[in-house]
């Protein structure tokens, strides 16, 4: 019996035509190479590393709650789009969203593991749902007021406020490759060590922003230079990585090319031994960045559109199979109706509960 027969039919007919090779593509790296998620992630990865007893405990209250529990997966209501995008732009679509409560409320009824925003979001309801679910404190953000327009991850919060309204882990975003990378990596580098110290767990948007990533094809997207984006993440200490799932590959090369510049560094076996262009074998780069999976990948579920259902199935069915730990699902749930985005983060969850749908 093949894999698509195997799968739960309603993942299998979200994927179309891709959704033979998907689920039975066998993957380039051995998943042998991976510490893969599991219920014994935290015990098998985690206890042997410097985390304290009080992160430990951070990390199983992440791991533990929504109907992912236990199962070393993740999923992750993200909205820090009202300071990242605008808040006329990401909830104009849906307004009960310009009310804190109703994010909080989304992240409950649709199963998350937990819910990351901002300071104001959580600060707004803290005493009402800090015990209810786990709370991820985004603590900085590029906003859109500035003219003109600029592209700067910078402090809207602290670790302390974190901690006093409950917080169970912080996030931040860095922009690799961008002008002001160095001062965000100190910065944040700075805040995880102090997070670690009030026993909250760690959680790293890896994000490239350059114009010289962006050229014929969106190199913000390569595994190459997302992975190691992620290995930059993990040296600072993030718990988990959150990455856009990539799509292309090669971008030290195109960098160079467009700048006329020597770029980087890359061994050519990373294109001839550890990767391939299918999604699977891009995704489990990204994973071997990330220590070979000590720290979670999650990858996001992108903007909200017309096939949402069968973006977020696609995405998650990779990044599964590539041996990630989960989805991070944002505009796709929010930007719809209460009751969908309630069915999206079911949808996306059952991939991960799935037994039929393995590691490749």
């Amino acid at each position: 019996m093949t894999a698509t027969l195997s799968a739960p039919q309603s993942v299998t007919s979200w994927l179309g035509d891709e959704g033979e090779d998907l689920l039975t593509y066998q993957a380039k790296v051995s998943k042998d190479l991976l510490h893969l998620p599991g219920p014994d992630f935290l015990d098998r990865v985690f206890v042997q590393s410097d985390r304290s007893p009080q992160v430990l405990r951070s990390l199983r209250q992440l791991y533990s709650f929504g109907r992912l529990a236990n199962t070393g997966y993740i999923s992750i209501l993200p909205v820090d789009q009202g300071i990242e995008h605008s808040a006329g732009a990401s909830f104009a679509p849906n307004p009960i969203y310009f009310d804190s409560e109703n994010i909080i409320k989304l992240a409950i009824e649709g199963g998350c593991n937990a819910v990351a925003t901002t300071l104001g979001v959580l600060g707004s309801v803290s005493r009402k749902y800090a015990h209810k679910i786990p709370f991820i404190l985004k603590l900085n953000h590029n906003e859109l007021l500035t003219v003109p327009n600029q592209y700067d991850q910078i402090m809207f919060a602290s670790v302390e406020q974190a901690w006093n309204l409950g917080a169970v882990a912080v996030g931040a975003t860095i922009y690799f490759g961008s002008e002001n990378s160095t001062r965000q990596i100190q910065e944040v580098s700075q805040a995880f060590a102090l997070a670690h110290e009030y026993g909250m767990a760690t959680i790293l948007w890896c994000y490239l922003r350059n114009s010289a990533f962006k050229q014929d094809k969106d190199y913000h997207l390569a595994a190459d230079l997302t992975g190691q984006a992620n290995h930059l993440g993990v040296t600072i200490e993030a718990d988990i990585i959150k990455q856009k799932l990539p799509e292309i590959n090669v971008g030290y090369a195109a960098v160079a090319k467009a700048t006329g510049e020597s770029y980087g560094k890359i061994d050519p076996k990373v294109y001839s031994e550890l990767t391939t262009d299918h999604p699977i074998d891009l995704t489990r780069y990204q994973v071997l960045n990330c220590y070979s999976g000590r720290a979670g990948l999650i990858n996001s579920g992108g903007a909200s559109g017309k096939n949402d259902f069968a973006e977020a199935i696609r995405t998650a069915v990779i990044n599964k199979r590539a041996g990630g730990t989960g989805l991070i699902s944002g505009r796709k749930t929010f930007q719809r109706p209460f009751d969908e985005g309630v069915k999206l983060f079911h949808a996306i969850q059952d991939v991960y509960l799935s037994p039929e749908i393995t590691i490749a």
